[in-house]
């Protein structure tokens, strides 16, 4: 269990990381910021699920749990919300409401975890 502080480390620094680029590319989506900002969201969002993951394999929480599902989809939509920003310009205020309901229901789901 010494381990589990340093995935919760990189998970929130991952997912505070994520979270400035994919608000980034909404307010910026110059096609010249594209590569790197897709660059940097991928690599955070890897950190994230392989963080997440450990910190799963750590506190022997299962896989096919509800909690772990509503996780996952929330980080698979927020993953996927940099790059729609710069393809959907026009779509950039939904996109940033669901990216704050996507963020909170995750937030709100560390606390309702089942351990």
């Amino acid at each position: 269990m010494e381990r589990l502080p340093y995935y919760q480390i990189l998970h929130i620094l991952s997912l505070i990381v994520l979270t400035a680029h994919t608000f980034m590319a909404f307010a910026n989506p110059a096609p010249e910021n594209r590569k790197r900002t897709m660059m940097i969201t991928g690599i955070a969002a890897l950190l994230m699920f392989i963080s997440g993951f450990g910190m799963l394999t750590l506190t022997k929480v299962p896989f096919a749990t509800g909690w772990v599902i509503v996780k996952l989809v929330c980080w698979l939509g927020l993953t996927a919300l940099s790059g729609m920003a710069f393809r959907r310009v026009e779509n950039r205020g939904t996109y940033s409401v669901i990216a704050l309901v996507l963020i909170t229901t995750a937030l709100f789901m560390v606390y309702k975890r089942p351990f």
